[in-house]
């Protein structure tokens, strides 16, 4: 099978949470309380996509990937919240864990890179948690830099350390 990416519509967001829900269980699990994973389900995610779908599809986009009938990543770009004008985000990037290694990852990285450089802005930025190596270096391998800044968000019930990456668009 070949993958494709595709905008999502509403129909997918409850799938997209399951997916979510079991993308941070797998990439997370190392450094963060199971107790704290499992507080997002894939239900809970799935209410929360489809609640953020109401109020942000008009500045955001949201790409899925299927592998045949599977939907097996996703990826959300939009404004950054701290420099709108700036900034272009990379809000997230989630595959199933069992499509690590195939490049899909880095399908979906390029063409939100691509969105957010049609979609005018000529710098990105986005979130990695800190104590995530595999994604650091993922992105790292893509272009991107931590720039310094920081902040605390929730994950789950736990609260976890980010660092901001950013990059030059193509």
């Amino acid at each position: 099978m070949t993958a494709v990416l595709r905008p999502a519509t509403a129909d997918d967001l409850m799938t997209v949470g399951a997916l979510h829900s079991r993308s941070r269980q797998n990439a997370y699990r190392d450094f963060l309380p199971a107790e704290a994973l499992a507080a997002d389900s894939g239900d809970a995610l799935g209410q929360w996509w489809s609640e953020r779908w109401k109020w942000e599809r008009e500045t955001h986009l949201m790409t899925v990937l299927e592998d045949g009938e599977r939907l097996v990543g996703f990826s959300y770009v939009g404004p950054h919240e701290l420099d709108p004008v700036g900034y272009g985000e990379l809000s997230a990037i989630h595959l199933e864990p069992d499509q690590r290694g195939r490049g899909l990852g880095r399908a979906l990285m390029i063409d939100a890179l691509d969105t957010l450089s049609r979609r005018g802005w000529s710098r990105a930025a986005l979130w990695v948690l800190t104590d995530n190596k595999p994604a650091r270096e993922f992105y790292r391998r893509g272009g991107w830099t931590a720039d310094g800044i920081a902040r605390t968000e929730h994950v789950g019930s736990a609260l976890a350390a980010q660092l901001r990456y950013v990059r030059d668009l193509p």
